[in-house]
Parts: structure tokens; C-alpha cells; sequence
């Protein structure tokens, strides 16, 4: 749990505002994570047995395959969740585990993973939260639309991975239910968050998650990313493809 949530603070500082030079990332980039990646050779991840990609927004968004979405038999049952989470032994699901990850303030924690006190800064709105109880758990790229984009139908696992993956901190985010459920299914080409601020950073986010996952986009969704893109001229992606 240590980890995952030191994790889960890192991809914010790749998004949020790293200063790109015209042909290179910069110079003064932490060296231990970005130089080889300047220069077209990314840099393995401590014990991790695949490579990360760190590449300007541009860049990935052009990585993306462009694929007509497929909607007919989606079912959300098909994306087990949440399970037993990175620990099976504390009681704590995903969904729980993700929120004390991402906890400002660290909540108590009683029997059967009940939650008292605490805060959280829901980022799609800009909104503090005081009670766990408001929160939900987003798929940062929706179950739905995940199912649209998948090249090939995956397998129950692969869908309960994905549904439940901890293993990079940008796949799951706890946010207000207000916001979540105004995003519902939408891409970035139907919804932004309302906090602007935000919105490089969820661009990011979400072409990250889905060259994580080998997710296509649509032409539309695709040219509302280019678009963001253009206003984004710092934002970095960094991900690690999924097992």
C-alpha cells in the first residue's frame, strides 16, 4: 500500500507542467527517469520486467489506433469489481484501497474497511471532500468505453485487470459522485472536467491509460485530444504497458 500510493503521485508531475524543448525533453528533467527517454531509449522501471514510455502529448496521441467504436453486447458485468484489492488480507476492496491511496488526510480505519474522517481532493471539480461516503472510484477511461475500444474482445481476465488495476495509479481515481456521474461513459470529445485546470493533465491521463491498456480511439475523440493537445504544449505522457 506504501508504494502504490508514493506511486500514485508521480504521473501528476510528468503531466502537469514539464517544460519541452523543440526537439528533446528538457535538460534539467529528473535524471533518473527522463533522459533516456529523450533521447528514444525509455528507461526501465525499478524491477519492473517492461519499459516505461515517456513521450510529449503529440506523440502519444499519434500512437493511438483510430478504430470505429463497437457498443453492441456491453454489458458492465463482463468488468468484474471490485475485488480483493492489492492486500486480500485487510478487509479492503479496490475501490477502498484506491481511496485511502489517494487520501489528503488519512482517514481512520475500522472493522470491515468502514472509513471515518479523512479528506480528498476530487480532481475532476477542484472539490475537497471530508466524507469517504461521497466519494466514487472512476474508471478513468470508462468501462463502456473500454469495450468500445478494445481491437480484440479481451478475455475475463484481462477485463477484471483492467477493472481493478492498481498498478498504475492514473487507471482508477477517486473523485466526487457529482462529477462521476456527469462524466458517465463520455470520452474527452462529450466531457471535460469542469475544474479546467485539469484539463491537460486528464488528456494525459487518458491516452496514457489507454497505450497502457493497447486501447483504440475514434476519429472524434482523437481529433478532441489533438485539440487539447494544442493548449497542452507541456504535457507529458508516462506509462507502463499493461501486462
Amino acid at each position: 500500500m506504501i508504494t502504490n500510493m508514493m506511486r500514485r503521485g508521480l504521473p501528476a508531475l510528468l503531466l502537469a507542467a514539464l517544460p519541452l524543448l523543440p526537439a528533446s525533453l528538457p535538460a534539467a528533467a529528473d535524471s533518473t527517469t527522463l533522459p533516456q527517454a529523450a533521447a528514444g531509449a525509455p528507461e526501465p522501471l525499478p524491477g519492473a520486467g517492461v519499459l516505461e514510455e515517456v513521450l510529449p502529448l503529440f506523440d502519444a496521441i499519434h500512437r493511438l489506433p483510430v478504430a470505429v467504436e463497437h457498443r453492441e453486447g456491453y454489458d458492465r458485468r463482463l468488468y468484474k469489481h471490485w475485488n480483493k484489492g492489492l492486500n486480500a488480507t485487510d478487509g479492503c476492496n479496490t475501490r477502498k484501497e484506491v481511496i485511502l491511496a489517494e487520501a489528503v488526510e488519512a482517514p481512520q480505519v475500522g472493522d470491515r474497511c468502514a472509513l471515518t474522517g479523512g479528506s480528498w481532493l476530487s480532481k475532476y471539480d477542484n472539490v475537497t471532500v471530508t466524507d469517504a461516503a461521497r466519494l466514487d472510484v472512476d474508471h478513468f477511461v470508462p468501462l463502456a468505453e473500454v469495450y468500445d475500444s478494445e481491437q480484440a474482445p479481451w478475455s475475463a481476465a484481462r477485463r477484471e485487470a483492467y477493472a481493478n488495476d492498481q498498478d498504475s495509479p492514473d487507471t482508477l481515481i477517486a473523485v466526487t459522485a457529482a462529477s462521476n456521474r456527469s462524466k458517465a461513459d463520455k470520452d474527452p470529445a462529450e466531457w471535460l472536467p469542469s475544474d479546467a485546470s485539469y484539463h491537460c493533465v486528464y488528456a494525459g491521463t487518458w491516452v496514457g491509460t489507454k497505450l497502457r491498456w493497447g486501447l483504440a480511439a475514434d476519429e472524434a475523440e482523437r481529433e478532441a485530444l489533438l485539440g487539447l493537445a494544442g493548449d497542452c504544449p507541456t504535457t507529458v505522457v508516462a506509462y507502463e504497458p499493461a501486462p
